[in-house]
């Protein structure tokens, strides 16, 4: 699929003065980073406006948005004293740094920052709104039949399906829809499908739709029966006397006077409904709810030791500390508080040595939240002090610890994602498979990280990319877990921090679609957003 794109508008408000007759003539310009580099790039400029420390600025900024990477943004502003596109050669009016994740995650995608940089003086705001590029998120219905088809199969009569086409700018054409067989029947009835707008005629309403009806062959050589050509805007007329297609097939037609058609086709229905993004459920408010569950199991090895996965050295962080700040950092701009429950299993806690499998690092049961990602960090090693690593190690009680939370809330207003960062060889496979089996109807996904080098096999049947995970017979609704293991990414070194980001963006991207697929499931359409126009200057 084509990057979802975002639009963004920069307003100011109280600008620094620094033309001595007049107001500033503002101008904004943004800088972005690339992947794992921390160059900033100029990507553009808005218009200048003349005279106004409150400029609702026209030109938008338009940027592939990823949930799954950190996407670091600039806003420098100058005060415009000439036609010189240099800007060492124009005052200096303040700047902001964010990331584009902060700005979709707040409410209404509508960001407010204070302009710093200029010593000693007030510089004024920025309000940075974003809003998704509506690339034509439409989805078609479409239902056909077919009449008097020609009869391709020698004994029986034929087995027709079609085949859709898009026509690039070219001329080509590619292919973008399959209908199913429907065996035996020379007048068809094909089951109504969903596609994409933009995946029938990549927005232009008037480009040729190609559609080719084929006889199928167990042997894959099908017959070719004729071929029509529509386009987006007549198939949107619905059912009408415009919607019947002759079915030609230019060879008979060249070679015999009388041939009129290979039989027609039929469009028999035509619906079309917007189809819902994250972005839209994220701006209308979904909060996402992030919990962070380690193991503290003896397999990691003794803390103080430096072999230990979780040894703390004054150097470097160790792979848990590493995987959770990949992971956090960008989760923590979609969730407003920023208060983060987090859990540890597989400990002897104080005071009587009992084993636990889901204590507070925080030390709270009565509330295990952590400020921050920094305060997750903080209970995390607070806790290798207090505990005693041991085992078994068991995920079932933290991915219920979650599951209670989520299933208070199931009106899409939050969406839970648990984080387990294991060493991974678990214990309770039965009891974890029935909890995500439970889970996949709640609000929530789980991210797995695996640390150190052993097998992870458990956590490949637990992802159910490739096979769907039951319990006692019951198959999960949805997909809800992603497992990734870190050492595919620890090259150590300088390019670290870019080995981490490739972590984050692997982990994280599945989360949009889950978030998508539990609303689509339960029916729950995103509240409409609030109003986002920049206050009026005082």
């Amino acid at each position: 699929f084509p990057a979802t794109r975002v639009e963004l508008t920069v307003s100011c408000r109280q600008l620094l003065d620094r033309d001595t007759f007049s107001k500033s003539d503002p101008v904004c310009v943004l800088y972005t980073q690339r992947p794992g580099s921390h160059q900033w790039w100029e990507f553009g400029r808005t218009e200048v406006i003349d005279n106004s420390l409150n400029p609702d600025f026209l030109h938008k900024f338009v940027l592939n948005y990823c949930f799954e990477e950190r996407q670091n943004l600039r806003f420098d502003l100058y005060d415009v004293d000439s036609k010189s596109p240099d800007l060492s050669k124009h005052d200096f009016l303040g700047q902001a740094f964010c990331t584009l994740g902060e700005i979709v995650g707040s409410a209404g995608s509508r960001l407010e920052k204070p302009l710093t940089g200029v010593p000693g003086k007030k510089c004024g705001t920025i309000i940075l709104v974003a809003e998704e590029l509506g690339n034509c998120r439409d989805v078609a219905t479409l239902q056909f039949s077919a009449n008097k088809l020609d009869k391709k199969d020698f004994f029986g009569k034929s087995d027709p399906f079609m085949v859709f086409y898009r026509s690039n700018e070219d001329g080509t054409f590619t292919i973008c829809h399959k209908t199913e067989v429907v065996r035996n029947t020379l007048n068809p009835v094909w089951a109504a499908f969903a596609i994409p707008v933009r995946a029938l005629c990549n927005g232009d309403h008037d480009r040729a739709i190609k559609v080719e009806v084929y006889d199928w062959d167990r042997d894959g050589s099908h017959d070719f029966i004729g071929e029509f050509t529509t386009s987006y805007r007549e198939l949107a007329r619905g059912q009408s006397h415009f919607n019947v297609y002759e079915v030609v097939n230019p060879r008979k037609k060249m070679k015999k006077k009388k041939y009129l058609n290979s039989g027609t086709v039929t469009l028999l229905s035509f619906a079309v409904e917007a189809e819902h993004t994250f972005l839209d459920y994220i701006r209308g408010g979904t909060q996402l709810n992030f919990t962070v569950a380690i193991d503290f199991t003896a397999s990691n090895g003794n803390p103080s030791q430096p072999t230990s996965l979780h040894y703390l050295s004054p150097f470097q962080l160790n792979a848990y500390s590493m995987a959770l700040r990949a992971v956090g950092d960008i989760i923590q701009d979609y969730d407003s508080d920023k208060m983060f429950p987090a859990l540890g299993f597989g400990a002897k806690v104080p005071p009587d040595g009992h084993v636990s499998h889901e204590f507070p690092l925080n030390g709270d049961a009565s509330n295990p939240a952590c400020r921050g990602i920094a305060g997750v960090l903080e209970a995390y090693q607070c806790s290798l002090r207090r505990v005693q690593l041991y085992g078994p190690t068991n995920f079932a009680p933290v991915v219920n610890h979650v599951a209670r939370s989520a299933a208070t809330v199931l009106d899409g207003s939050q969406y839970f994602v648990l984080l387990i960062i294991t060493d991974g060889v678990i214990s309770d496979m039965a009891q974890t498979k029935e909890a995500i089996v439970n889970a996949a109807k709640l609000p929530m996904s789980i991210i797995i990280v695996g640390v150190g080098q052993a097998e992870f096999d458990a956590m490949v049947e637990l992802d159910g990319d490739d096979i769907r995970i039951s319990s006692r017979g019951k198959v999960a609704e949805r997909d809800i877990v992603q497992f990734v293991p870190f050492r595919d990414y620890m090259s150590g070194g300088p390019g670290a921090g870019l080995s981490m980001a490739g972590l984050a963006r692997e982990v994280l991207a599945e989360i949009p679609d889950q978030l998508l697929s539990y609303m689509k499931a339960r029916g729950i359409k995103p509240s409409p957003i609030p109003s986002t126009s920049p206050e009026p200057p005082p």
